[in-house]
């Protein structure tokens, strides 16, 4: 059985994030919230460093370099979390097959989300989806004296 607490994200929101703002410290405050946020808006879709690099106004390197620096991630690793963190509040609410909540948040393959939900969040999505049912069923029964 999985933990909700442990599977969520450990990488800093959007708010979050250090730095004064300056690129001295990564990107600055307005650029990282317009990347992140059109992430977000954009999961299913196909996210490519030249993309979002061009949202930031800055060459990929540059961009990369600092988004690094403001997330403590690269950027497809960004992604992929945000990806997974969403997928995982789908997977949560038992409305869409595990295929539909896959292609909704990006992967074109069952097989390749599959793993990568498995990677980040410690059990595969249906072992999740029946976790997250049994937490919520009736408590156990109190142990007999």
């Amino acid at each position: 059985m999985h933990s909700k607490a442990s599977t969520k994200s450990t990488e800093p929101s959007p708010d979050s994030f250090p730095g004064d703002g300056s690129t001295a410290s990564g990107l600055p405050g307005a650029r990282l919230r317009r990347v992140t946020d059109y992430i977000d808006a954009n999961l299913p879709g196909t996210l490519s460093l030249d993309e979002l690099s061009a949202l930031a106004h800055m060459s990929r390197f540059h961009f990369a370099r600092l988004f690094k620096k403001s997330t403590g991630v690269p950027p497809h690793r960004f992604v992929v979390r945000r990806r997974i963190d969403r997928a995982q509040e789908l997977v949560e609410a038992r409305t869409l097959s595990i295929t539909a909540i896959a292609a909704s948040v990006g992967f074109h393959s069952l097989s390749h989300f599959s793993k990568t939900f498995h990677r980040l969040t410690g059990c595969a999505p249906t072992v999740y989806r029946g976790g997250t049912r049994a937490s919520e069923a009736t408590p156990p029964p109190p142990k007999a004296s």
